[in-house]
């Protein structure tokens, strides 16, 4: 059974700050305290994976928590708080029941985010909240808004909220996840000259759609 609620130990992503240095535009990426503190070997995972397979519940839950960090911090910049628990928890649904066609030749992880992408995209298309998420999903903050980096976060999380759903994913799986090209092309199921070509736009709408929030 996969846990409810969304994992205590990422809550912070919400808050996480985005920095711009250079000219380019930077979200923090998923630390430490995205994942478990022990991370699992390769040997490890596999072996919860055929426990899973199996119908052991406890290898099922640590494999949740274990992933779930990484894949809620996605949801929350993809869908925004209202959906991202839910979200994720449909993902890992799906992944327990499909975990018989997990063969290894990626990693857990890489095959998890390729489910999620899925989810999350199609609930963008069907909601079409491509074109309505403004922001009401800016990470929330006990600090005042008028402090220089809580702005900027606020500006990045708006910009992102208006790019498509498509080129937000790449650029999150990138500079939030830390995926390499190749990783993304196997989670997203496009070739890794796309992922390039769709990053490079990614930050190109992103640093216009900054400057356009500044000015407003």
């Amino acid at each position: 059974m996969v846990a409810s609620g969304r994992p205590s130990h990422d809550r912070a992503d919400e808050s996480q700050g985005s920095k711009e240095t250079g000219g380019v535009t930077h979200i923090g990426k998923a630390n430490s305290s995205a994942q478990s503190p022990h991370q699992l070997s390769s040997e490890a995972t596999r072996q919860l994976v055929t426990a899973s397979i199996a119908g052991d519940r406890s290898a099922m839950q640590r494999l949740y928590e274990q992933c779930s960090p990484q894949v809620y911090g996605l949801m929350l910049r993809m869908v925004g708080p209202q959906d991202a628990d839910d979200l994720t928890q449909h993902v890992f649904l799906q992944m327990f029941r499909k975990l018989e066609q997990y063969h290894g030749r990626s990693k857990l992880e890489t095959w998890l985010y390729r489910l999620a992408s899925n989810e999350a995209l199609q609930h963008l298309r069907r909601r079409k909240r491509h074109a309505t998420i403004s922001l009401d999903w800016e990470p929330e903050s006990t600090e005042d808004r008028e402090n220089t980096s809580h702005e900027i976060s606020r500006l990045l999380e708006a910009a992102l909220a208006r790019l498509d759903s498509e080129l937000r994913l790449v650029f999150l799986l990138k500079e939030a996840q830390g995926l390499s090209y190749r990783e993304i092309a196997e989670a997203v199921g496009i070739p890794e000259g796309t992922v390039g070509s769709r990053l490079n736009r990614a930050r190109k709408e992103l640093r216009d759609g900054l400057r356009k929030l500044a000015d407003e």
